[in-house]
């Protein structure tokens, strides 16, 4: 029982203050506590989640990316213009193209990381400002609303009506997100590549000296985020039924306090999808419970702050010295 306190010690802290914090949202306001809001919030949480299992990847790598939010910006142009020449495409053409467009950006910034010997930060703020400052450039901020119906119309997956005439409906972008999810816990936990991942991230010199494939590591944990920028840009854009070249940006703090805040270290070798996920579902929960109690959107921003400080220090902290009651445990056994 010990054991899995310990291993499991984020994920179940997490999974309490949510609890917390739906009960007293549960009070504050009598719109929270309904399956509409719920599947609303799993709705809007989506894209965010397959951002966050993508980040996730890079951090147990050791690396930290803040350039994928708009990345996934540029893909959702990109990919509006490529389907417009190719006469409107689909969701294969289109998951296709969104997903090459966003490996290659995050190829590149593996690239200039690991050719040039840039720490991952560095090189992902260049990049973030030279993605940003093109697709404004080119695009001047106009917006495409002219997008394929198979983009814009909506896919349920999932509906029941309530009693006040409301519906409670799960979209496609839940469908995608489980499934990038899925594959992201394969990809770590049961791939010898993700083990790599994992012991490049702990200990890079020593998975050098193991005889691991340094700029392999690199390039498969930014072209993973790059991945699924991509198609989380594209599913962003399907959500939002249109193409809007600032819409993404300013995500990144969000969903890089949320990875953090689920566990996984800025030093690298830890994470857990699991955990990231909380994360996400934890920010989500408490800006639409402020929503609903009409607080102002800018303590929102105060409150990821505060988020952010919280994720560093858990980071650098052990979860057991959170926890008095395991380290008590651990000197009776």
């Amino acid at each position: 029982m010990r054991r899995l306190l310990q291993t499991q010690a984020t994920e179940m802290a997490l999974l309490a203050v949510i609890a917390l914090i739906c009960v007293f949202l549960s009070l504050a306001s009598d719109r929270f506590f309904t399956l509409v809001n719920a599947f609303d919030l799993l709705n809007i949480s989506a894209v965010n989640i397959i951002f966050a299992v993508g980040l996730l990847v890079v951090l147990i790598a050791g690396g930290i990316d803040i350039s994928f939010a708009v990345a996934a910006s540029v893909v959702q142009y990109v990919t509006a213009l490529i389907l417009a020449q190719i006469g409107g495409g689909g969701w294969i053409s289109g998951l296709l193209i969104a997903g090459s467009v966003g490996v290659l950006l995050g190829a590149f910034n593996a690239f200039l990381i690991h050719t040039f010997r840039i720490i991952s930060i560095v090189v992902t703020i260049a990049t973030f400002n030279i993605y940003f400052g093109l697709l404004m450039f080119f695009t001047r901020g106009v917006s495409i609303y002219d997008l394929p119906t198979w983009w814009t119309d909506r896919v349920i997956l999932f509906e029941r009506e309530m009693a006040d005439g409301s519906w409670a409906e799960i979209r496609l972008p839940v469908l995608v997100m489980v499934l990038c999810v899925f594959a992201t816990w394969f990809l770590i936990r049961h791939t010898s590549t993700g083990r790599q991942l994992y012991a490049f991230g702990d200990n890079p010199e020593g998975a050098r000296r193991f005889g691991i494939n340094i700029g392999a590591m690199q390039y498969i944990a930014f072209g993973w985020v790059g991945l699924m920028a991509g198609i989380g840009g594209l599913v962003q854009a399907h959500y939002a039924q249109e193409v809007v070249p600032n819409a993404l940006y300013g995500r990144e703090l969000e969903v890089l306090a949320a990875v953090v805040l689920g566990g996984a270290r800025l030093g690298g070798g830890r994470g857990s999808v699991l955990g990231c996920v909380l994360g996400v579902l934890l920010i989500s929960i408490i800006g639409n419970g402020l929503n609903l109690m009409g607080v102002s959107p800018y303590a929102f921003r105060m409150i990821i702050g505060a988020i952010i400080l919280a994720a560093i220090t858990l980071s650098n902290s052990s979860i057991e010295k959170l926890l008095p009651f395991m380290r008590t445990e651990g000197r009776k056994s």
